[in-house]
C-alpha cells in the first residue's frame, strides 16, 4: 500500500454518503439538498481527473492500489485498483453524473432529495464496479448498483414503471446468479477471490465453458445482447430523463467491462471456442435491432434500440479477437479492434446520453415522447434543434465525431480477419444513420401546423450547461482520440498478449506432435 490518499475509496465512498445526506436533509430543505448532492458530484468529478493525469500510461499494470483484509477466513480483501481502461469509464462516470443532476435540477418535483440521493448512491457503486479487484467487492457493487436504479424508475419513471422496474430488476438479477456460483466455483480451485490470481488459473475445457456462460449469463443482460435485451426499451421508456442517461451512458458499459476484466483473461480457451457465438449475437443486434429501431414512435424507444446495436459493435470488437490472434496471428487488427470497441464504449456514453437529454428536453415542455406530437420543432427552438442534428449525426457514426472512430476502427480491425462479418457489421452504420435522421426529420422539420408547439420556449442556460460539455468532447474526440488510445493503449496489450503466447504455444505443441 502507498501513502497516498485513498483517492479509489474516496471516489466511492464519498457520493455514498453524500447521498446518505442528501436524504436526511429531507424534503423540508429541498434547496440545500440539491445544492449539496451537486457540489459532492463536482467534488467527486475533479478528485476522478486526479487519476487520469496521475495514471502511468506506459504500463497495464494497477494503479493506485488499495488492499485491506476484509474476512481474512475467506481470503476476501478490500482491494481497488484501476487500470486505464478503468480510469476512462470513472471519468465518464463521475462527468455525467454531475451532467444528469444538473439536467433533473427542475424536472424532478416529487420527493427530489430521494432521487438526488439514490443518484449520489448509484455513482459511488458504479465507481466501485470499475475498481474492484476482488470478486466479491465486485459482486456486491455490481448487485448493489440495481437497487438505486429500481427506486429511480419505480418512483420517478413513466405509467408503466413498476413493471419496467421489475423486468429490470429480474433480469440482472437473474444473469448475476449463474455469475456468483462461477465465483464460488473459482474460489474452491483456488481458495482466493483475487481476480489476478484467477487470470493465471489452470482450468481444463468442461471447466473454462461452464464459467463462460456462468459469465456471458450475468454480462449479456447487462449490455444487454440480443435475446436478452427486452428489459431496455422498457427500462428506457419508463425511467426519467436522468435514469435514461445513466442507463444508457454508464451501466450498460459496465457488461463491456466485465467481459474485458472475467471472460477474456480468466476463460480465454473458452473464450475463443464460442466466439462464434458471441460475434452472431452481436451482428444480430447490429442489424436486427437497426430494423426495429426504425418502426419505433416513440423517441426514447428509438434511442435505447439504437443504443442495443452500438453495444453490439463493443461485444463483437472484444471477442473477435480471439479469432484475430489464435487463428490468424494478426496482432494489428486486433489491437485495432479492441481499441476500437473501447472508443465505442466512451463515445456512446457521450452520445447516447446526450440523445436521452434532448427528449428530455422536448418531454419537460410537452410531456409526450411519441414522434407523430411532433414536427416543425426547429421553427421554435432553433438551438434544440441545432444541438439535436450534431448528436443524431454523431450517433449515425458522422466523421469528426467520436461515434466514427469507434465504429471506424473496429470495422478496420474486423475487415483484416473477416470481411463478410465487417460487411454486415458495416450495415449497422448504414441503419443507425437512416433512424437517426428518420427521427430528426419527423421531430425538427416540416411545418409548424400542431397548436401545442406554437410558442414552445427554447433551451434554458441550465440545459444549454448540460449539453454543450457533451458537445465538445464528442467533437473533440472524433477529431483527436489520443487521448483515449493512449490511456487504453496498454490494458489492451496485456489482454492481447497472453492471447498470442497462448496461440503459439498451441502452434508449437501441434507441431511437436507431427514431428
Amino acid at each position: 500500500m502507498g501513502t497516498h490518499l485513498p483517492l479509489l475509496s474516496t471516489l466511492i465512498w464519498l457520493p455514498i454518503l453524500g447521498g446518505l445526506i442528501t436524504f436526511l436533509l429531507g424534503d423540508r430543505r429541498i434547496g440545500s439538498a440539491k445544492v449539496f448532492a451537486l457540489l459532492v458530484t463536482i467534488a467527486t468529478f475533479l478528485l476522478s481527473i486526479k487519476l487520469y493525469f496521475g495514471i502511468d500510461e506506459s504500463t497495464a499494470m494497477m494503479q493506485f492500489g488499495e488492499q485491506l483484509p476484509w474476512l481474512p477466513g475467506f481470503n476476501i480483501n478490500y482491494s481497488l485498483g484501476v487500470d486505464g481502461i478503468s480510469v476512462a469509464l470513472i471519468l465518464l462516470t463521475t462527468f455525467t453524473t454531475v451532467l444528469v443532476l444538473m439536467g433533473s435540477w427542475s424536472s424532478i418535483e416529487n420527493r427530489a432529495h430521494q432521487y438526488f440521493a439514490a443518484m449520489l448512491m448509484l455513482e459511488g457503486l458504479m465507481v466501485g464496479v470499475f475498481c474492484a479487484l476482488d470478486a466479491v467487492l465486485f459482486y456486491i457493487f455490481f448487485e448493489g448498483m440495481l437497487i438505486p436504479m429500481f427506486i429511480i424508475i419505480g418512483i420517478w419513471g413513466g405509467p408503466r414503471r413498476i413493471y419496467a422496474s421489475i423486468k429490470f430488476f429480474l433480469y440482472t438479477f437473474l444473469g448475476s446468479v449463474f455469475m456468483l456460483i462461477g465465483l464460488i466455483y473459482l474460489y474452491n480451485k483456488s481458495g482466493s477471490f483475487d481476480l489476478a490470481t484467477w487470470a493465471n488459473l489452470p482450468l481444463n475445457a468442461t471447466e473454462q465453458m461452464w464459467l463462460f456462460f456462468a459469465f456471458f449469463a450475468a454480462f449479456s443482460v447487462k449490455v444487454p445482447m440480443v435475446p436478452v435485451h427486452t428489459w431496455l426499451p422498457d427500462a428506457h421508456v419508463e425511467a426519467p430523463t436522468g435514469g435514461s442517461v445513466i442507463l444508457a451512458a454508464i451501466m450498460l458499459k459496465i457488461g463491456g467491462y466485465g467481459f474485458l476484466r472475467f471472460s477474456l483473461p480468466i476463460v480465454p480457451d473458452a473464450s475463443t471456442e464460442w466466439a462464434w457465438l458471441v460475434i452472431l449475437l452481436s451482428l444480430i443486434a447490429v442489424v436486427y435491432i437497426g430494423f426495429v429501431a426504425l418502426v419505433q414512435e416513440d423517441m426514447k424507444k428509438l434511442i435505447a434500440y439504437s443504443s442495443i446495436a452500438h453495444m453490439g459493435f463493443v461485444t463483437l470488437a472484444s471477442f473477435i479477437v480471439f479469432a484475430m490472434v489464435r487463428e490468424d496471428g494478426n496482432l494489428e487488427g486486433a489491437r485495432l479492434s479492441l481499441q476500437g470497441g473501447m472508443v465505442q464504449m466512451i463515445s456512446h456514453g457521450f452520445i447516447s446520453g446526450a440523445m436521452f437529454s434532448c427528449v428530455g428536453v422536448l418531454y419537460d415542455r410537452m410531456h409526450s415522447r411519441m414522434i407523430k406530437d411532433y414536427g416543425g420543432v426547429i421553427n421554435t427552438m432553433p438551438w434544440f434543434a441545432g444541438f439535436f442534428v450534431l448528436f443524431a449525426m454523431a450517433n449515425a457514426g458522422l466523421p469528426a465525431t467520436s461515434g466514427f472512430v469507434g465504429e471506424f476502427l473496429t470495422l478496420m480491425g474486423i475487415f483484416q480477419v473477416n470481411t463478410w462479418v465487417a460487411a454486415v457489421a458495416t450495415t449497422g452504420v448504414i441503419f443507425s444513420a437512416a433512424y437517426a435522421l428518420w427521427l430528426y426529420r419527423r421531430v425538427v422539420f416540416g411545418k409548424l401546423e400542431k397548436p401545442s408547439l406554437m410558442n414552445l420556449p427554447d433551451m434554458t442556460p441550465r440545459e444549454l450547461a448540460t449539453l454543450l460539455p457533451l458537445i465538445v468532447l464528442t467533437v473533440f474526440f472524433g477529431a483527436y482520440p489520443a487521448p483515449i488510445l493512449d490511456l487504453f493503449g496498454p490494458s489492451v496489450e496485456s489482454i492481447i498478449k497472453p492471447l498470442n503466447e497462448a496461440a503459439a504455444a498451441a502452434q508449437a505443441l501441434a507441431t511437436a506432435s507431427l514431428q
